[in-house]
């Protein structure tokens, strides 16, 4: 991993001395030189390289640092977009794809994989941002294994500008999770009643992330689970899984009517463990299938499903919804780094489930409740 930023400054003494004067950089001497600075922030372990550019070919560098091998390898009147980069001085990066009469493509996209067929279908005004979210899905509170209690929660992302908010507590077999028992739904249900009438028009959903179990079933009975407005279907427990046992729970899980949401595919950790092998296409053709919406779970721990699937999701009309997975209030920050990765597939707004608005995610979860009524 590898933080690389581009800096701009006509002066090469000028810019040495400035990042010279930042006591929170340390540098490393024997891997830097004059153009690009080599070290990391004070007290962590993360690289950082600091490249210098002048003020004429700060346009050229910001693109060739933010892109790939493969997205700068593309052709067009004989030359690739590096080479068009590099021998041409322009004011903005926009103007080397006007240059190659490409279409311009969003840094974060920049990865020679789906960018170039998805600027055919969409334009990038379409791509998701945070102004239209409209609610948050997926948290915890007190019920379960959350920080903060269910009015805490909710209220906060009433005061963040939401519409709506969705608890999803952990289920009954979550037992190390505090998940809920029968008695326990029926009490938060109550006190979801009483805070809808008092946080109007706002409103708390009533959702559960419902354990798949070994067999691919939910860990309720049917009854149970129609009282819930929507149902997160997740893995948590026995990770450690062959491709085909890992698919023999995912697709049952997917094709039970009551599933609203896939969470966190492949149940990755970031850092610390892989996800259980998966067959993303089949996923994904699963949920098309039986209309669940697809989870990008926003957790800077999990990321999951990952961006590399998201174009595939959305062509075979797949939502996906950018969940938090929040067990305090502070975790809704987190939907910044689902925004991120969702973008980078090429989410549009369109595409993601939770930019629809109180009224239309109401009319879906009423649609998918008669499947099943």
């Amino acid at each position: 991993d590898l933080i690389q930023i581009v800096v701009a400054d006509d002066s090469i003494t000028s810019f040495a001395e400035k990042l010279g004067s930042i006591t929170e950089l340390e540098q490393s001497y024997s891997y830097s030189s004059p153009f690009i600075w080599r070290g990391k922030m004070a007290e962590m372990q993360i690289p950082i390289e600091i490249i210098f550019a002048s003020n004429k070919d700060f346009a050229a560098k910001c693109f060739m640092y933010s892109a790939s091998e493969r997205h700068l390898a593309v052709k067009a009147n004989g030359k690739t977009l590096l080479q068009t980069a590099v021998n041409q001085l322009f004011e903005e990066e926009s103007e080397i794809y006007q240059k190659m009469n490409l279409p311009f493509i969003v840094p974060e996209m920049r990865e020679g994989l789906h960018e170039w067929e998805w600027a055919g279908k969409y334009k990038n005004e379409e791509l998701v941002v945070w102004n239209d979210l409209k609610g948050i899905l997926h948290n915890h509170s007190t019920y379960s294994d959350g920080v903060h209690t269910l009015e805490q929660m909710a209220q906060h992302c009433k005061d963040l500008g939401f519409e709506y908010f969705g608890i999803a507590d952990h289920s009954k077999t979550a037992i190390y999770a505090k998940g809920l028992p029968e008695e326990r739904v029926e009490m938060q249900h109550r006190e979801i009643d009483q805070l809808n009438q008092k946080m109007a028009p706002f409103k708390i959903l009533k959702g559960i992330e419902s354990d798949i179990l070994g067999d691919g079933s939910l860990d309720y009975d049917n009854n149970v689970l129609a009282s819930f407005d929507y149902v997160v279907a997740s893995i948590h427990s026995n990770l450690k899984m062959t491709e085909e046992k890992a698919m023999s729970r995912l697709i049952p899980a997917i094709e039970n009517p009551y599933t609203t949401i896939l969470g966190h595919p492949t149940g990755r950790l970031l850092l610390e463990r892989a996800g259980y092998p998966v067959n993303h296409q089949k996923i994904i053709d699963a949920c098309a299938a039986n209309g669940v919406v697809i989870e990008i779970n926003a957790s800077p721990y999990r990321l999951d499903i990952d961006w590399r699937w998201i174009y595939y999701a959305m062509e075979k009309g797949v939502m996906l919804s950018i969940n938090p997975d929040a067990h305090k209030m502070a975790g809704f920050q987190d939907m910044h780094y689902g925004l991120a990765n969702a973008r980078k597939g090429g989410l549009v707004k369109s595409m993601t489930f939770n930019a629809l608005t109180l009224s239309e995610i109401e009319a879906f979860l009423l649609k998918k409740k008669s499947t099943y009524a």
